[in-house]
């Protein structure tokens, strides 16, 4: 008889949702996310998220989770969004593909990028740029919470009589971040939903 233990660990301020399963400690997803609210360089969000990402993979690693059952979500090495100078897409696709390189194992199959406050089509076209490139050990896609429904609700405004533009304009965004998923989104494609 199988038994299910469902628990809750904090990394930070990060909740990690996991159970047991067969003898081993599963987890759902782990979150890394630092926002971009604030003045800081690009430079200072990289060093943040790997002093974050050294903690959370070495306690994954000392509590012998398999890295092979988890999805990390974590943010893109970005500017703050009051930095004087802000980084372009090149250079927050360099970094933040050289800060995954440097602290994720390959075992880990997938990392889920959270849009950390980055307008909708920045995160789209940061996440586009990244799998335009070599081929990386995990799989990079997006867990986007604002970056793919802010425009819907904008439209929507809560009113019933917006519903059907609302849903077009989600479903515009989705195809979109699903063609950033295989690197065959294009800024010019933006115009389709005009």
């Amino acid at each position: 008889m199988w038994a299910t233990l469902l628990g809750l660990l904090v990394f930070g301020e990060q909740p990690v949702l996991w159970t047991w399963v067969g003898g081993a400690m599963i987890f759902a997803a782990i979150t890394e996310h630092l926002y971009v609210d604030g003045g800081h360089t690009i430079e200072r969000c990289r060093e943040v998220s790997e002093e974050t990402l050294h903690v959370v993979f070495d306690a994954l690693l000392s509590q012998r989770v398999r890295l092979e059952g988890i999805v990390l979500k974590p943010n893109m090495i970005v500017s703050g969004k009051d930095c004087p100078r802000q980084a372009g897409v090149d250079e927050v696709v360099e970094q933040t593909l050289a800060v995954l390189r440097r602290h994720v194992p390959a075992a880990v199959p997938g990392i889920a990028f959270l849009s950390g406050g980055q307008s909708e089509e920045s995160a789209t076209q940061h996440l586009n740029v990244m799998n335009s490139r070599d081929p990386q050990p995990w799989e990079l896609t997006f867990s986007f919470g604002r970056a793919l429904q802010q425009s819907a609700l904008k439209t929507w405004g809560g009113n019933p009589a917006n519903v059907s533009a609302a849903q077009a304009v989600y479903y515009h965004r989705a195809r979109m971040n699903g063609l950033s998923r295989t690197g065959d989104y294009r800024p010019e494609m933006e115009k389709e939903a005009a």
